[in-house]
């Protein structure tokens, strides 16, 4: 069952279009991710539908009833900005309880509520402790259970993670997924961090210049971005004009495989770095460079012919930095793109 929808949503700045007729649905208990470089207008959208930014065009619906006369507090929403703006002169409880308080709810029933959502966010016993004494990673859950704390119908996260270290978001981001999914709370969340929406999401959509330039599951939009643009966005950088005729594509990089039923004519192709084989034979290309990655080695390549390449190989025996490779190409990493 649909919970939010926008319905050709606008929002003009002047001349300019922040937001240009957006059409998108999250269902109840579902978790949808917006991704996009600053200036797609995702935190503009977020806004919209928290009742902080009028629309230009378009209707916002909440549970089939349109919101354009609804002020923000009374939408039943809950929002969690990137700062967590948390009042300092209220103790951890205080903050917590904020909601509940401007909602009316008696003392005995807003300490138990705040007792458990303290519980449920992994900080029990903090009810007392200074907002000031936390770490960003304490503030970031005492933000998120004032966001909870009312039993919003919709939980919105505006860059919920971005002021943390790497190593803390991503342990946070598997803790918010589990948390969402055991409390059944409906999310729409705005980040430019790919690897956050695609651990957290259950529908990614990616905005570019106000529009949605693809929407998917995470799966879908890594396996198959709809254009060069998404696919530069999510980091792959092997993209190159292309003739496909007839099950490979002529390239700069030479003759290269597609993957059957891939549509022909002029195209760009996409090549993970994944699909860049380390081979025997093929295309000869120089080391630029290689990074540890951990799990593999990351490689620059600079090939005979073409652009430069990046490739990933195993740990054990990676190319050093000046070594002469051979390179073929894998056509299940291949993906053919729309030639625009």
């Amino acid at each position: 069952m649909t919970l939010l929808e926008l319905a050709g949503v606008s929002v003009r700045f002047g001349e300019r279009a922040v937001v240009d007729a957006v059409d998108l649905e999250v269902a109840e208990h579902e978790i949808v991710c917006v991704l996009g470089p600053s200036g797609s207008g995702k935190s503009t959208l977020l806004r919209v539908v928290a009742g902080l930014q009028p629309v230009s065009a378009g209707r916002v619906l909440l549970g089939g009833a349109d919101q354009a006369r609804v002020p923000a507090h009374r939408r039943g929403v809950g929002l969690m900005f990137q700062d967590h703006q948390l009042f300092p002169h209220r103790d951890v409880g205080g903050n917590v309880a904020f909601g509940l308080r401007m909602r009316g709810s008696g003392r005995e029933a807003s300490e138990a509520r705040v007792a458990e959502l303290l519980e449920l966010v992994g900080l029990p016993g903090a009810r007392g402790r200074s907002v000031a004494s936390l770490s960003g990673g304490e503030q970031q859950r005492v933000a998120l259970a004032r966001a909870l704390a009312p039993s919003p119908r919709l939980l919105m996260l505006d860059e919920p993670l971005g002021q943390l270290d790497r190593g803390l978001r991503e342990r946070l981001v598997v803790e918010l997924r589990g948390l969402f999914s055991r409390l059944g709370t409906t999310v729409l969340a705005v980040t430019h961090d790919q690897g956050e929406a695609f651990a957290l999401a259950d529908r990614v959509v990616v905005m570019r210049d106000g529009r949605i330039a693809q929407a998917g599951t995470p799966l879908e939009v890594w396996q198959r971005p709809a254009s060069e643009f998404v696919a530069r966005f999510l980091g792959f950088e092997n993209v190159v004009p292309a003739t496909v005729v007839g099950g490979a594509a002529a390239t700069a990089w030479g003759k290269v495989q597609v993957p059957a039923g891939s549509p022909e004519g002029e195209r760009r192709i996409l090549i993970r770095p994944a699909g860049v084989v380390l081979a025997a034979a093929g295309l000869g290309c120089e080391v630029v460079s290689r990074t540890f990655r951990g799990t593999h080695v990351a490689l620059l390549l600079k090939p005979e012919a073409g652009p430069v390449l990046e490739a990933e190989c195993g740990l054990a025996g990676a190319p050093a930095v000046g070594d002469r490779v051979a390179v073929s190409f894998a056509p299940a990493e291949v993906v053919v793109l729309p030639a625009g």
